[in-house]
C-alpha cells in the first residue's frame, strides 16, 4: 500500500509539475513566436484591415552636430512602417510589402516590424541593393535635419510584382494606405503604387493618401504631376495645409482658401480631406461639410512621426466605423502620444492607453 501510494503520490505530483511547467513554457513560447510572427497567420486566416508599402530605413539619432561626432541612437523609420506600426498597436491586422536589403540593416527593419505585430509576410529582401539609411541631427532645440542615404537603396527597386502579391495572397485589404513618398523614390516604386491604386478600385479597397511631401526627394512641380493623376483614385487624402495644393488640377489658383481648395477636391471623387494643422489641430472637410479638432496638449518632445501617427489614429477611428469627429479625435490624440516621445513610432499608443492624456500634468497611474 505505501508503496502505491508513494507512486500515486508522484504521478500526482509529476502531473501537477508537468502541467505547471508546460503552461507557463507554452506562454514563455507563445509570447515568443507572437513576437516573430507578427500578423502573419492572422493575415493568412482572412482580411488584412490595412495594406501599406513603401520605404523602410535604419535610423540614426544622433545627440548634436554630425560633423563633431558623438553617440548615435539606432532604430527604424519610414512613413508608411510608422503608420503600419500606429495601426498595428490599436489592434489593427496590418501587412507591410516594402523591400530591404540582404543585409543585417534589413532584418533590422523586419524583426521591429514583426515585434510590433505588422505582418512582413510579403516583404522582399533584395540582394542587390542595400537597406536605406537615415541620419537625425539635432541642430537647434526646436530644428533637426534630416540626411538621406536611400539612392539605389532596395526601397528605391520596389516594383509592381510585390503589389501584384500582396493583392493576390488571400483576401484584399480593407485599405490601401499610400504616402507620397514612395512614388518619389524612382520609376519602378510609382508604378508599384499606381497598380496598388487600380487593384484597390478592383477589389473595393478603400484608399488613404498621405501626401507626405519630401522636398529632398523630388520638387513641387514633380510631385503635383504625379499626385493629381492620382486623387480619383483616393478616398482619404491626408495633408498639411501646404500640402493641399500639390493635388489641385493645373488650372487652379493655389492661393484660394484651404476650403475652397478642399471642395475642388471633394469635386473630383476624395471622400474626405484632412488637412493636418500641427500645434493647430487638423480640420476635415466631407460632403457634410467642414469639421476642426484642436491639438491635445501636452510637453513636446519631438514632433517627428507626428504626422504619421495622426494618420494611424485616424485610419483606426475609420475602421472602427466612428464618425468624423471620432476620426480626428483619434487622429489628435495618437500625434499627441508621438509629440511627447521621442522618435518615429516608439511613442505610440496601444487602445488601452489612449485614455491616458486624460489625467492631467503629473498624473500618477497606480
Amino acid at each position: 500500500m505505501s508503496a502505491d501510494r508513494g507512486r500515486a503520490d508522484v504521478a500526482d505530483r509529476g502531473q501537477a509539475d508537468v502541467a505547471d511547467r508546460g503552461q507557463a513554457d507554452v506562454a514563455d513560447r507563445g509570447q515568443a513566436d507572437v513576437a516573430d510572427r507578427g500578423q502573419a497567420d492572422v493575415a493568412d486566416r482572412g482580411q488584412a484591415d490595412v495594406l501599406t508599402f513603401g520605404e523602410s530605413m535604419v535610423a540614426l539619432r544622433g545627440d548634436g552636430p554630425l560633423k563633431l561626432g558623438g553617440t548615435m541612437a539606432v532604430s527604424v523609420a519610414g512613413a508608411e512602417s510608422n503608420v503600419a506600426i500606429g495601426l498595428a498597436r490599436l489592434g489593427h491586422t496590418v501587412r507591410w510589402t516594402g523591400a530591404v536589403g540582404a543585409d543585417e540593416a534589413g532584418e533590422l527593419v523586419l524583426r521591429t516590424l514583426r515585434a510590433e505585430g505588422v505582418d512582413v509576410s510579403g516583404a522582399g529582401r533584395d540582394a542587390g541593393a542595400p537597406t536605406g539609411l537615415l541620419l537625425f541631427e539635432p541642430r537647434l532645440p526646436e530644428v533637426t535635419r534630416v540626411h538621406y542615404y536611400r539612392a539605389g537603396s532596395a526601397g528605391s527597386r520596389l516594383g509592381p510584382d510585390a503589389v501584384e502579391r500582396a493583392f493576390g495572397d488571400g483576401a484584399p485589404p480593407r485599405v490601401l494606405h499610400l504616402s507620397g513618398i514612395t512614388p518619389a523614390l524612382g520609376a519602378r516604386p510609382r508604378a508599384a503604387c499606381e497598380r496598388a491604386l487600380r487593384l484597390a478600385r478592383e477589389h473595393s479597397a478603400q484608399v488613404c493618401l498621405d501626401v507626405n511631401f519630401r522636398s529632398r526627394l523630388w520638387s513641387r512641380e514633380d510631385a503635383g504631376a504625379v499626385l493629381r493623376d492620382w486623387v480619383p483614385y483616393v478616398d482619404v487624402l491626408v495633408a498639411s495645409d501646404d500640402e493641399v495644393p500639390l493635388c489641385l488640377p493645373p488650372a487652379e489658383d493655389a492661393s484660394r482658401e484651404l476650403a475652397d481648395q478642399a471642395e475642388v477636391l471633394l469635386g473630383l471623387g476624395v471622400r474626405e480631406v484632412v488637412v493636418k494643422l500641427g500645434s493647430l489641430g487638423a480640420t476635415a472637410y466631407t460632403e457634410g461639410g467642414e469639421l476642426h479638432c484642436p491639438a491635445r496638449v501636452v510637453r513636446a518632445v519631438d514632433a517627428v512621426g507626428a504626422g504619421d501617427a495622426f494618420v494611424a489614429g485616424y485610419l483606426s477611428a475609420l475602421l472602427d466605423g466612428a464618425d468624423v469627429a471620432g476620426r480626428l479625435g483619434r487622429g489628435v490624440t495618437t500625434g499627441a502620444f508621438a509629440v511627447a516621445s521621442r522618435g518615429d513610432w516608439e511613442g505610440a499608443p496601444t487602445r488601452g492607453e489612449l485614455e491616458m492624456l486624460e489625467g492631467g500634468d503629473g498624473a500618477v497611474l497606480r
